[in-house]
């Protein structure tokens, strides 16, 4: 059974920093594209940042510069590392993967930019 759990949001001033984790079990992080979504009151689901097999990276325009997608093979994590965080930042973050033709989400770590 795959499960995603997702933590580290939070209340954040703008401009602080946050590391939200997402935690996997039933498939292995280095054999998956891993996502990081985010989901604002209002909006559609945003595409935030991406890490695939090989560690190749991709960001939404929004996030460039400022987030940093990463993972650790030995506890089966990807991480995302968020700095210099604005209110517009604002929103539930999850995690995907798509794992043999089925897509799986976590439930969600919400971070709240004040401002």
């Amino acid at each position: 059974q795959v499960q995603l759990v997702e933590s580290g949001g939070g209340l954040v001033q703008a401009g602080g920093s946050l590391r939200l984790s997402c935690a996997a079990s039933g498939i292995t992080v280095s054999s998956a594209t891993m996502t990081w979504y985010r989901q604002a009151p209002g909006k559609q689901r945003e595409l935030v940042a991406v890490i695939t097999v090989g560690r190749s990276t991709n960001y939404a325009d929004s996030v460039k510069g400022r987030f940093t997608i990463s993972r650790d093979n030995a506890k089966n994590t990807v991480y995302l590392q968020m700095s210099s965080l604005k209110p517009e930042d604002t929103g539930v973050y999850l995690c995907y993967a798509r794992v043999l033709g089925f897509d799986r989400w976590g439930q969600g770590t919400q971070v709240t930019v004040s401002s």
